[in-house]
């Protein structure tokens, strides 16, 4: 019992249990993705007790030590190869090792290791078991080898066998955690398995590899993983400023986008064949819903109103014969009624009550009984306006500004409008004509976010944050009052004034800009006027 109070018996056995963790730590890593194959509640199971076989096997490893000493005689011999036992172990290791790691790495790299399916086939326990054990096995053969050569008690290596594979049971659940939230360090380690494999084949030929070679090659690519994982967290926590509706709306309209974006434009053929999948999953009509709707509440409703000088009302300082008159044309089933002019609104009116009205006493005598106007401010939100018009019974919400001045109206239809296209009414034409595929016939008052959804654009246009249509965009762009002729050009399209309405920008004509004949200039668009 002398050994016990020997220094350098301590000393040898924290020597060999840091050495036996060292070595451990790839096999910790192969055992969590060979535990992954299983259903997740038997995932602590196999790993405890396929590393307390191996426990067991690394102790009767250690009870015959005095074998496995001698494993060095030659057993035959092949020309002028001699093959002792030891070197048939490490050639059948090395082999095994070889064949798991390209198994597993061709099923990470060309399989979909991403999918999970309800009814993912999981492995069998037994058999993960197996291989966890066979796995330690082979991978503790050289750190067996290596304890017989440090130690020369045979209790000393046992407690340090039995150290270790106890902090490996503690560690390998936080790791497996890891493992899996890392797939680039599973082909990693994956890799690293390659290597030692081909290392203990090239040992059992006799054909030795410097260790040192073997730890340089993983150390640095540890580093460089490290830099990869460091690179990506500063990615996700840029990343992680955005708000999370702007991520996923911008997510799922890359996904949805028939034309591919800049960065896209650069990839390989795997990108542009993406692309035809979505096409052919996704229709136009569908993913300019997805967009209305993604991008409904971060739209101005000034970009959803129907404009004030749209608007039909009733003035109560009309005769009787023009409010019939004006009844019998107008589709709507409400309508604002005004003293004079739209900002003096005193109710909103049912049509069908005022013709009624009209038809018995040939006069208007359900002023009083006007029901109240809904009014909301320009800048309220639009999911807000959305639970007013809920709430309003059909009838529609006026828009006002600061001022009190009535700037438009919303009705369902309108916001049903932002999401599926237009709905022209009896007396309209829709806002948007298709000349050709690269050509268009735009209404001065087209919303500018209608637009980019009517061209099939991969990215709203970012000028209709800055303005609500069409013509308020060109009056703010252009330095003197427009005219017929005008052409402004911006984020490759052209837009060019074909008819003017008094002072006010009646239709416009929109077209692509090919990028090969009209390199990009430095500033944000261009100007000309004739």
């Amino acid at each position: 019992m002398e050994w016990l109070v020997d220094p350098n018996i301590w000393a040898g056995l924290i020597t060999l249990v840091v050495l036996e963790i060292v070595l451990g730590i790839d096999n910790l890593i192969f055992i969590a993705i060979l535990a992954d194959k299983l259903p997740p509640h038997q995932r602590d199971r196999a790993r405890i007790i396929g590393l307390s076989l191996a426990l067991v096997m690394r102790l009767i490893l250690l009870s015959v030590i005095s074998w496995l000493v001698t494993l060095k005689t030659p057993l035959f011999s092949i020309g002028s190869f001699g093959f002792s036992g030891r070197d048939l172990i490490l050639l059948m290791g090395g082999i095994f090792l070889l064949f798991k790691a390209t198994s597993e790495l061709h099923e990470r790299l060309e399989g979909p290791p991403m999918v999970r399916e309800k009814n993912k086939a999981y492995a069998s326990f037994g058999i993960v078991v197996a291989q966890i054990v066979v796995l330690d096995a082979v991978f503790s053969l050289d750190a067996v080898i290596t304890a017989v050569g440090m130690v020369d008690h045979l209790p000393v290596m046992m407690a340090a066998v039995i150290i270790s594979i106890g902090l490996m049971m503690w560690a390998s659940k936080p790791l497996t955690r890891f493992v899996n939230a890392h797939p680039t360090v599973v082909v990693l380690c994956l890799s690293f398995l390659l290597m030692i494999g081909l290392a203990l084949a090239a040992e059992g030929l006799g054909l030795t590899i410097p260790k040192g070679y073997l730890y340089a090659a993983i150390g640095f690519s540890i580093v460089i993983e490290f830099f990869n994982q460091l690179a990506r967290r500063s990615v996700l926590r840029h990343q992680a400023r955005i708000p999370m509706r702007d991520r996923t709306a911008d997510a799922v309209m890359r996904l949805l986008s028939s034309k591919p974006t800049d960065d896209e434009n650069e990839g390989t053929a795997d990108s542009h064949a993406v692309n035809d999948l979505v096409d052919s999953a996704f229709k136009a009509e569908e993913r300019k819903m997805v967009s209305g709707v993604l991008n409904l509440s971060q739209r101005p409703i000034r970009s959803l109103m129907t404009p004030r000088n749209e608007i039909t009302w009733v003035n109560t300082e009309d005769s009787a014969e023009n409010i019939r008159q004006l009844l019998r044309d107008t589709p709507h089933s409400f309508l604002p009624v005004c003293n004079g002019q739209l900002d003096h609104i005193i109710g909103v009116a049912k049509s069908k009550d005022l013709l009624a009205d009209l038809k018995d006493n040939d006069v208007v005598t359900q002023w009083s009984e006007l029901r109240a106007p809904i009014i909301a401010h320009e800048h309220t939100d639009p999911l807000m306006v959305i639970q007013m018009l809920k709430q309003s019974k059909g009838q529609f919400v006026l828009v006002a500004d600061e001022y009190g001045t009535i700037e438009g109206l919303l009705t369902p239809i309108d916001i049903l409008e932002a999401i599926a296209g237009e709905f022209p009414d009896e007396d309209e034409q829709p806002a948007i004509r298709k000349v050709d595929d690269n050509e268009w016939l735009v209404e001065g008052s087209t919303d500018l976010f209608h637009l980019a959804q009517e061209l099939n654009l991969p990215n709203h246009l970012s000028i209709a944050r800055n303005f609500n249509s069409v013509a308020s965009f060109m009056l703010e762009s252009l330095d003197a009052l427009p005219k017929v002729g005008d052409v402004i050009e911006s984020e490759g399209l052209r837009f060019e004034i074909v008819e003017m309405v008094d002072r006010r920008v009646g239709e416009v004509r929109v077209s692509r800009i090919d990028s090969d004949d009209h390199p990009a200039d430095d500033d944000e668009s261009a100007q000309s006027t004739d």
